[in-house]
């Protein structure tokens, strides 16, 4: 499985700029935006088949399971002095999971959870959990940010328990909401709703988890949280969106997008061409385009992102959202300034796109994860059906 990265590079989180040739940068600003899909450099001389990434804003962590795990930092203070980045990933070996913020790495061992502050040059963690191991609990194992018992949070305190009648599978954290996945496939939600990112019709806030209605009664499998919006996938493969649309990243008509487009376009000349209609007749059809624009959808909303396509994994940034479907495409839309849709230019999308570089390259998406401003994404060769 080789994994790439595209969007925001400010920090080195998808190549280090100082070793990569001019020949194979790509993408405006180079060294800042990299806007088609680069394959990533593990930094590490250990090998593994099996990778897990998780981004934030200016971070990458990348931790290769199998055998004696091994954990690589890319971004931001990957390497803030020699003494303490090599305390930390010699200290990370056997860790099962790893999530990673601003302020924290949070890593998961069989037996414990652990804290490293990011901004500090510690060779012991800032905080440690002790749980129980998955044998000794029931249900579907637990990745983080959940863990037995409670969930991980970005911010101290660093663990929060969790009422055990939820009967958590995963859950998806933003910088100030969270989204709940129960066993039984029902979502709650709780935390800012300012721009309908809760999904219960309001733009309250919830302090506990209240189920999200509209989604009662459907069974799903997957959720994500970005910066203002929320995602999730029904055990069909059908993809729901709710929240704040500002830049198209729910993929539904954008107001803002398409003023900003249509800016864009005047700047360049092309809006002042002759179309042959009338000022009332402009004014008239601008009216009703505006009448489908949505700014904030405070409701789940069922998203097609192909007329025939299942959707199995999700992720989603602060303002952009990507989908791998079952047949092994990668799907973009939302804000793309930097890159993050890898469509090969800089240009925003309210409407879900595919990105033909994997396609043309014969290679099937298998997962993605998005950081704020940026996206990962794992593939494998495509194969080859030869008719008899």
């Amino acid at each position: 499985m080789r994994w790439f990265g595209f969007g925001f590079n400010a920090f080195g989180q998808i190549y280090d700029h100082d070793k990569l040739s001019k020949s194979e940068k790509i993408g405006t600003d180079e060294d800042v935006k990299v806007s088609s899909p680069l394959e990533l450099t593990t930094g590490t001389d250990c090998c593994s088949k099996s990778v897990r990434i998780k981004a934030s804003w200016s971070r990458r962590a990348s931790l290769h399971l199998g055998g004696e795990s091994c954990l690589c930092l890319a971004g931001f203070g990957a390497v803030t002095s020699t003494e303490s980045s090599g305390a930390l990933i010699k200290h990370s070996r056997g860790c099962t999971d790893v999530y990673i913020s601003e302020s924290y790495l949070t890593l998961a061992f069989p037996d414990r959870v652990e804290a490293w502050d990011l901004q500090k040059e510690e060779k012991t963690p800032s905080w440690s959990e002790e749980i129980r191991s998955q044998s000794e609990t029931s249900g579907p194992p637990l990745s983080l940010p959940l863990v037995s018992g409670g969930y991980i949070a970005m911010k101290p305190p660093l663990y929060r328990s969790l009422s055990p009648h939820l009967k958590a599978k995963s859950l998806a954290l933003s910088a100030a909401h969270a989204i709940l996945l129960t066993a039984s496939g029902a979502v709650f939600t709780w935390g800012l709703g300012s721009h309908g990112q809760l999904g219960h019709g309001g733009l309250t806030s919830e302090e506990e988890p209240r189920v999200v209605e509209a989604l009662w009664g459907m069974s799903m499998t997957s959720v994500a949280a970005g910066g203002w919006h929320s995602v999730c996938i029904s055990d069909g493969g059908d993809l729901y969106v709710w929240g704040w649309n500002e830049s198209g990243q729910l993929g539904l008509p954008s107001r803002g997008l398409r003023k900003a487009l249509q800016q864009q376009e005047s700047e360049a000349g092309a809006s002042y061409q002759h179309t042959g209609k009338t000022t009332a007749d402009e004014q008239q059809e601008g009216e009703k385009n505006e009448e489908v624009f949505i700014s904030i959808q405070a409701f789940p909303a069922l998203l097609d992102v192909t007329p025939s396509c299942e959707v199995k994994t999700v992720s989603c940034g602060s303002r952009h959202t990507a989908a791998v479907t079952t047949s092994g495409n990668l799907y973009t839309w939302g804000w793309g300034d930097y890159g993050q849709l890898g469509h090969k230019n800089l240009v925003s999308s309210d409407e879900p796109l595919c990105v033909e570089f994997f396609k043309e390259k014969q290679m099937c998406v298998v997962d993605v994860v998005c950081g704020a401003w940026n996206t990962f994404a794992a593939v494998v060769k495509k194969e080859v059906k030869i008719k008899s």
